[in-house]
């Protein structure tokens, strides 16, 4: 399958040709690359679960070109979703709502709610808005990975995870580079179930009411298992001083291999906003002291780190505050395997 450049109409206009014939075809948006079938096909929703080898009672969030696409698969939208969708559609937000029986079954993973968002990236409204014209009414994209590892946040990330075999629309790097929030809209206190970009705050204002917390009764939704976005290597999610003392004991030799015994600990990764000394060996990425840069960059870390085959990342905790919440959030996740 071609490697479609998303500034291209005509290309464009292929890779929606591919969704309504129940191709998958991969896209961007403004959070991280999707893995897209048309979500009225169950048997092409089927071939996701396939591909990344993801439960099938675990449901995906279904792309739609504009709000009026949200009846088709929801069956009410209360004031709190209206509300929200006013605010932040389009844009990285995800708002699970009552399903319409009958429609989107295999995307919902088989609850009776289904997670919906308005993306905001431009190749992705383009694909939308013609998928779309050709009878497709959304597109199920959870993110173009294997199941539980790291989200691709460019083209070259889903084809290392795909190969050849798939069609990935090139949209370019995303800017936002963690997934959207979620915000469970089928009770009547909205929840918010996975944090993202949008602060807790500000989803709080356009409410007018303080977000529940999700419990035992919330329905299941795309990224919340507790182990997730996981690379390849090991990742410890340490508190400032814990890693000090580790990047200590790696000048001082008191680790395997520490640059005291001659032996560099080049098969450890750290991501921190503390800086090794000099003469490590450790290979380090310096975290932004801003939240939203960090989030922009978090998964390409983690590939990186993967690429260069380092058997072990040590991350430093973000720092406190509502702003780095999703980002927490990841690592949380990334570290619990």
């Amino acid at each position: 399958m071609p490697l479609f450049d998303g500034r291209d109409p005509g290309a464009v206009q292929a890779a929606a040709r591919l969704l309504a014939a129940g191709e998958l075809v991969a896209f961007p948006t403004e959070t991280v690359y999707g893995l897209g079938a048309r979500a009225d096909d169950d048997a092409a929703v089927a071939r996701i679960f396939a591909a990344k080898g993801r439960p099938a009672d675990h449901p995906l969030i279904v792309h739609v070109a504009d709000t009026a696409a949200v009846h088709f698969f929801a069956a009410s939208v209360g004031a709190a979703a209206q509300r929200l969708m006013d605010a932040f559609w389009p844009g990285p937000l995800t708002l699970i709502l009552p399903r319409r029986p009958g429609r989107g079954s295999a995307a919902a993973g088989g609850q009776a709610s289904i997670g919906l968002r308005l993306p905001a990236h431009p190749v992705a409204q383009a694909l939308l808005r013609e998928a779309a014209r050709l009878g497709v009414p959304g597109v199920a994209g959870p993110s173009a990975n294997r199941f539980g590892r790291v989200s691709p946040t460019t083209a070259a990330h889903v084809q290392h995870e795909f190969g050849a075999a798939l069609a990935v629309l090139d949209g370019g790097a995303c800017d936002v580079g963690i997934e959207s929030a979620i915000v469970d809209c089928t009770r009547e206190r909205p929840a918010l179930l996975r944090p993202g970009q949008i602060a807790r705050a500000r989803l709080e204002a356009a409410l007018g009411a303080a977000l529940a917390a999700p419990d035992a009764a919330s329905p299941r939704a795309s990224g919340t298992l507790a182990s997730h976005y996981a690379p390849a290597a090991r990742v410890s999610l340490l508190r400032t001083p814990e890693l000090r003392a580790r990047l200590r004991a790696a000048i001082d030799g008191a680790l395997p291999g520490g640059a005291a015994a001659g032996r560099p600990l080049h098969r450890v990764g750290v991501y921190s906003r503390l800086v090794p000394e000099a003469g490590s060996g450790l290979m380090h990425r310096a975290m932004p002291a801003d939240a939203s840069a960090a989030a922009h960059e978090l998964f390409a870390v983690l590939r990186e780190f993967d690429a260069a085959g380092v058997a072990a990342i040590w991350v430093e905790q973000p720092p406190p505050g509502p702003a780095w919440d999703g980002v927490r959030d990841r690592l949380r996740r990334a570290a619990a395997t």
